[in-house]
């Protein structure tokens, strides 16, 4: 039987765990102007989601299928997954399996 590990059960991870002891270690400040800010937030994550260009891309037919197959599972459209992968990729946190 395969022994699953405890940090599979792990509610929360390590950039969620660090900010809440940043917190409490009074570590945060408030800022002068909220809504400058805010919009500036607001502003960054727009961006952040837009998606405003398009690339093609030749798949093998196999490779295809299991994309469309794990889009399914995970309950979003394939394109959307493929995005999330390369986006994932280029930001250092998609990990081989081991």
């Amino acid at each position: 039987m395969k022994k699953i590990s405890k940090k599979a059960f792990d509610p929360i991870d390590k950039e969620e765990r660090d900010l809440m002891e940043s917190i409490e270690h009074d570590e945060w400040r408030p800022v002068k102007n909220i809504k400058q800010e805010k919009e500036k937030a607001m502003a960054a994550a727009r961006n952040t989601l837009k998606k405003d260009k398009r690339i093609n891309l030749r798949l093998t037919q196999k490779d295809y299928h299991q994309i469309q197959i794990k889009a399914i599972e995970e309950g979003i459209p394939y394109q959307t997954l493929i995005s999330s992968v390369i986006h994932k990729y280029l930001n250092g946190s998609l990990a081989p399996r081991s």
